[in-house]
């Protein structure tokens, strides 16, 4: 918009100066030329009073002479009465010329080389009709002609000049609202809820700042009203969630019992994390910085202790890869282990009891995959199953579990696909980007390093 502005005025401030200036210019060069022969016919009427009194070639030149213009002027007598005709300086003019002069009685100018010539009829006592020469150069016909068109063109310059700085600060008036607009909208876009916009600029702009406004004051209070529900629905959970802990404590000893427990009591983590985040009213928006994040394979083995259990008592074969070293990834600990239990969760969910799962951990040198495979019967339709994970869950499926690993995934750049695996049935790959690296390629693996699974526990 500012640049659009700056040159409309720059055009229109061109064809102005150019409309004015160029006639101008010529009114100038037509005012140079006409005082110049002003001056010649000033300097031929000088002659007049002494050719009316007197013929005498010596009295003429010591005139002509006495007026300085003796290289440019000349005075053409015609013979009259037996006297012989008398011609004084040099003449210019061509014979045709004067003697049409004389025979016409008015004054007449006539192109030579070098200039121009005034050619003035003088009545003389006699009768008779002389003829006044003056030479006209060109240099005094053009004389302060290219003065005015340099001032001309210096005041042009300035006018465009002028008018690109003003509508260049209009346009900066104009742009920068708008720049703001798109900044806090911006902002708004990415989790910042403190934007907001000055109310300034053109009246237009000024109207879309306030409803900017008004808007985000509306975003952020629906979002906390969002938390506040959130935060009393979880809490609601909590009754319930002592009378399954207390039933479990009576459960006695043994591996389910314990087993039991252990997830009660996960599940109250998890309840009172949803209610901290719900409460939070400063979203958490930035890039993880340097030292955030976690150990993928620590948190893969811890998981893998967890669900082992359960997998012992229905008889899967499992195993686990990738996980000897420390694989540090930009995801938050409770999100990736929330992610893992979700896909977990699914293979013990929707594949019969004794059908075997793993979980392979790639790191590569821009992206860590995760790899859960199984060798159940398999998804027919991948498609709708991503779509289920985007929170139109069917078939029994509410699809939070694969919108857990989606948002998880695409937080750091990366994606989840699910195809087959080398076991037979699903493979769901859960692909993140490290930090600071560019995005790969979705769905090559040959920037990720292989490494050699272990045997089948």
């Amino acid at each position: 918009m500012r640049w659009a502005l700056v040159k409309v005025c720059l055009a229109v401030t061109t064809m102005v100066v150019v409309a004015f200036a160029v006639p101008l210019g010529l009114v100038i060069k037509e005012m140079a030329r006409d005082r110049a022969f002003s001056n010649a016919e000033r300097e031929a009427a000088a002659l007049a009073p002494a050719l009316s009194i007197t013929t005498d070639r010596g009295k003429l030149e010591r005139v002509v002479a006495s007026a300085g213009s003796d290289s440019g002027m000349a005075v053409h007598i015609p013979a009259v009465d037996g006297t012989a005709a008398v011609d004084i300086g040099r003449q210019r003019a061509a014979d045709r010329d004067i003697g049409t002069v004389r025979r016409l009685g008015r004054a007449s100018t006539t192109e030579v080389p070098g200039g121009s010539t005034l050619l003035q009829p003088v009545a003389l006592s006699s009768g008779a009709i002389a003829v006044v020469e003056v030479f006209v150069p060109d240099s005094d016909v053009g004389k302060g002609v290219g003065t005015a068109w340099g001032v001309l063109a210096a005041v042009g310059v300035a006018l465009v000049l002028g008018s690109v700085a003003v509508a260049d600060r209009l346009g900066v008036r104009m742009v920068q609202p708008a720049q703001r607009l798109v900044e806090g909208a911006h902002d708004l876009g990415e989790g910042k809820l403190g934007a907001r916009v000055p109310e300034d600029g053109p009246n237009e702009l000024r109207l879309a700042a306030v409803a900017f406004n008004s808007m985000a004051d509306q975003v952020v209070q629906l979002l906390a009203n969002e938390r506040e529900l959130a935060a009393d629905l979880s809490h609601r959970l909590r009754t319930p969630l002592t009378v399954l802990r207390l039933n479990a404590a009576s459960l006695g000893e043994g591996p389910a019992a314990d087993q039991t427990r252990a997830a009660v009591e996960q599940l109250e983590r998890e309840v009172d994390t949803i209610i901290r985040t719900a409460r939070d009213a400063k979203p958490q928006t930035a890039a993880a910085g340097p030292g955030a994040g976690c150990d993928a394979a620590e948190v893969v083995r811890e998981r893998m202790a967890f669900w082992s259990a359960l997998a012992e008592d229905e008889g899967r074969k499992w195993r686990v890869a990738g996980v000897e070293r420390p694989v540090r990834i930009p995801v938050a600990r409770a999100d990736l282990a929330a992610a893992l239990d979700a896909l977990l969760g699914n293979v013990f969910r929707h594949t019969a009891e004794g059908t075997a799962f793993a979980v392979d951990v790639h790191n590569g040198e821009d992206a860590v995959i995760v790899l859960v495979s199984d060798a159940g019967p398999g998804i027919p339709d991948p498609e709708a199953a991503m779509a289920r994970g985007r929170g139109s869950g069917s078939d029994g499926s509410t699809g939070l579990g694969l919108d857990i690993v989606r948002r998880l995934a695409e937080s750091t750049g990366g994606d989840v696909r699910i195809g087959s695996s080398v076991l037979g049935g699903t493979e769901v790959r859960l692909w993140i980007q490290l930090a600071g690296r560019e995005p790969v390629r979705r769905g090559h693996r040959g920037a990720v390093r292989r490494r050699r699974r272990p045997a089948v526990h």
